[in-house]
């Protein structure tokens, strides 16, 4: 193999999508899903490449700090793309020891096993790479200072369709003071800390990116898009925190596996990249676009399940607005989303409703199940 890559978090909704880009894209490379398979890592997303001869699976821990520095020698490992984290701001709010343990010392954890096993090797960093994916969060949040929206200053091929609206003058770039204001936000902070000192330290080559919220198949049911596709479909109530008024920038799940592959392979070693659709929502807008969709895709009258949205109290330190400015990634190296938000929100809400099995079994959480009675006593 002309590679060997360890993937952290492949079995959940980025990592796999990741997973299979590389897979079906290099067949050169060996490809290693290291993932805890925790309620949201889930095998079943990558049914499509798991006999291929260059994936390979391991169920680790990624603060195992022992297994993942033996798994790196044994499989001459020259790249890490790492994914894997707790990801739920709501989970994190009320169990916070979990997130730092994962975010941070998973992290470290990682950091350390790559540092001493490349700085082992004759060539020593020559050909290698730490790729840390992050979130906006860590930036804190924007202030809401055109709550109709305005045309940003700003223009993509993605952003031509019919929404393109920035809701306030600022944006979330690369050189920004970190504020996070979660449990979760503040995890992801500290866990990027160590990647760009242990560069700075030691010279590992490494690479961070912040990206936006993304979207797609294959999505936890915990977050907005899937469990309110799959709320609508059974009509059941859509929880909206305050308002709705909140706004996010959302990314497709699989415009962000280009980039990663992007910057991977062609970033600047010690650089940060900011990874976004260009793509504002405020969320209650986001929620009538998926009320529409759906009601649509099942035949039945436009806006019928409207009453579904129920007003609950706001969320503790919710931000109020993020927004990422890619441009960065545009000029450098050539990214641009590829899909306009209806069109990417209209194949997301196909997915869900043609896949209404993978959904039964990852809400009824029999898939837990069956990974746990196959993994046991490994």
């Amino acid at each position: 193999m002309k590679r060997t890559i360890i993937i952290t978090g492949g079995a959940g909704f980025i990592g796999s999508h990741v997973v299979r880009l590389f897979v079906n894209k290099y067949p050169e490379y060996k490809i290693i899903n290291l993932d805890k398979l925790t309620y949201a890592g889930n095998l079943a997303n990558l049914k499509d490449v798991e006999d291929k001869p260059n994936y390979k699976f391991v169920k680790m821990d990624i603060c195992d700090f022992e297994g993942v520095y033996k798994l790196m020698q044994d499989e001459h490992v020259d790249g890490v793309i790492h994914l894997a984290a707790e990801s739920h701001v709501d989970r994190s709010i009320k169990d916070p020891f979990t997130f730092a343990q994962t975010n941070v010392m998973g992290t470290l954890s990682l950091l350390q096993s790559a540092k001493l096993y490349w700085e082992s090797l004759p060539e020593k960093w020559e050909g290698k790479r730490f790729y840390h994916i992050s979130t906006d969060e860590v930036y804190g949040a924007l202030e809401l200072t055109h709550p109709q929206g305005i045309e940003p200053p700003f223009s993509t091929k993605a952003s031509s369709g019919k929404h393109h609206l920035a809701y306030g003058d600022k944006f979330f770039t690369e050189d920004l003071k970190y504020l996070p204001h979660s449990p979760y936000s503040a995890a992801k902070a500290a866990s990027d800390h160590f990647v760009r000192a242990f560069h700075d330290t030691y010279g590992l080559p490494t690479v961070v990116t912040n990206c936006s919220n993304n979207y797609g198949p294959y999505q936890f049911p915990e977050k907005l898009i899937p469990l309110f596709i799959n709320n609508i479909r059974h009509r059941k109530p859509l929880p909206v925190y305050g308002k709705g008024e909140n706004v996010r920038d959302w990314l497709y799940v699989e415009d962000h596996a280009r980039a990663i592959d992007l910057i991977f392979h062609e970033g600047k070693i010690a650089e940060t990249y900011n990874i976004g659709g260009f793509n504002e929502w405020k969320n209650i807008d986001l929620i009538k676009v998926l009320i529409n969709t759906v009601d649509r895709l099942l035949g039945r009258g436009e806006g019928e399940d409207l009453n579904l949205i129920t007003y609950v109290t706001d969320r503790a330190g919710h931000d109020m607005r993020y927004a990422i400015d890619s441009t960065k990634l545009q000029k450098e190296l050539g990214w641009e989303p590829s899909l306009q938000f209806e069109e990417g929100i209209e194949k997301t809400v196909r997915w869900y409703l043609d896949n209404q099995e993978w959904m039964d079994n990852v809400t009824s959480g029999d898939y837990q199940k069956y990974y746990e009675e196959m993994y046991k006593g490994r």
